[in-house]
């Protein structure tokens, strides 16, 4: 005797209103539809870009920050990851515009690009497989503390090798390591988790590049100590040594090091900027924000808010 199941109601999402980009069209997000055997479901087959629009409730504009750049990001994350991404990168933008648009979108908000493997088939390969698209909107405010200072602890968790998953791409594969690393630092009391590479050098935090600042030097690690390179951390690059004044270096950076800086700091489009106070039980210079991190901050601030005019070119302006 056949047991008849009743249909199973479909939950609603608190998304469901909004619109999305999808397979090249905008919809609504309940009609972005992905099948259960979507490859990149099962195995992690896809990238994505992680880009911020800021409201200025003065200036009445939400402005989009540094988008072509994260569009280029995403298309060599999917080189390396053999997808193509199917539109130009000023394609990609005004799509982005128009999603936000429509949403109505006048707080901070965060933009989500996917380019993914959709091929419906059961095995592991990247070549010769369908490739799906889309890019979400939401609402999003600090990712981590970014005033008072944040606490950390050293992972047991090594960062991805290059050789193994490589961390300069975006890949939603490779984020399984930094969940993992996430998730220790936070069941351990601590607000957020800072990686070592395979040899033992200083990489970045779970989802964020790191510098730190030793007698009146920023220093962080190189593009080539498997961290992401990241776009927040170029700009931050810039304003350090064009507003503060100050020398940046990259190089490989010992776990001892930060131990011994006067001040430490995360940053990155959703960690934005946020000083570190506390690693491993040791106070991070005297325990308070440090001067170069808050000034770099505020400034930080200011720009993508749309406040400094003179990094009026890192924006492009929502409404109007």
């Amino acid at each position: 005797m056949e047991t008849q199941l009743a249909p199973r109601a479909r939950k609603r999402s608190r998304h469901s209103e909004s619109w999305v980009f999808f397979e090249g069209e905008l919809v609504h997000y309940e009609d972005a539809y992905l099948p259960p055997m979507t490859h990149a479901l099962h195995y992690g087959t896809g990238c994505f870009e992680g880009i911020r629009a800021y409201w200025n409730s003065a200036h009445k504009q939400l402005y989009l920050l540094q988008a072509e750049a994260h569009f280029a990001r995403l298309r060599r994350s999917a080189a390396i990851l053999r997808l193509e991404l199917p539109y130009s990168s000023e394609e990609l933008v005004r799509w982005t515009l128009e999603l936000l648009q429509r949403n109505d979108a006048r707080t901070d908000t965060y933009i989500r690009p996917l380019v993914y493997v959709a091929a419906e088939e059961i095995g592991v390969r990247l070549h010769n497989m369908e490739t799906g698209f889309l890019i979400y909107t939401a609402p999003l405010g600090a990712y981590i503390e970014t005033d008072a200072g944040i606490r950390c602890m050293t992972s047991s968790w090594r960062r991805i090798s290059d050789s193994a998953i490589p961390a300069r791409a975006k890949i939603s594969g490779s984020y399984v390591n930094s969940a993992l690393a996430k998730s220790e630092a936070l069941e351990n009391g601590y607000d957020e988790a800072i990686m070592l590479a395979t040899d033992g050098h200083v990489s970045e935090g779970s989802a964020e590049n790191l510098f730190m600042v030793r007698d009146g030097v920023f220093v962080t690690p190189p593009v080539s100590a498997d961290i992401l390179e990241g776009i927040t951390r170029n700009l931050l690059i810039g304003l350090i040594r064009n507003e503060l004044g100050l020398e940046v270096v990259e190089r490989t950076i010992d776990r001892t090091e930060l131990y011994a800086c006067d001040e430490l700091m995360l940053c990155g489009t959703g960690a934005q900027v946020s000083p570190v106070v506390e690693l491993d039980h040791r106070t991070i210079g005297d325990g308070l924000v440090g001067r170069h991190s808050r000034e770099l901050q505020q400034l930080y601030f200011r720009a993508v808010r749309g406040e400094e005019s003179r990094y009026r070119g890192w924006l492009t302006p929502v409404y109007g």
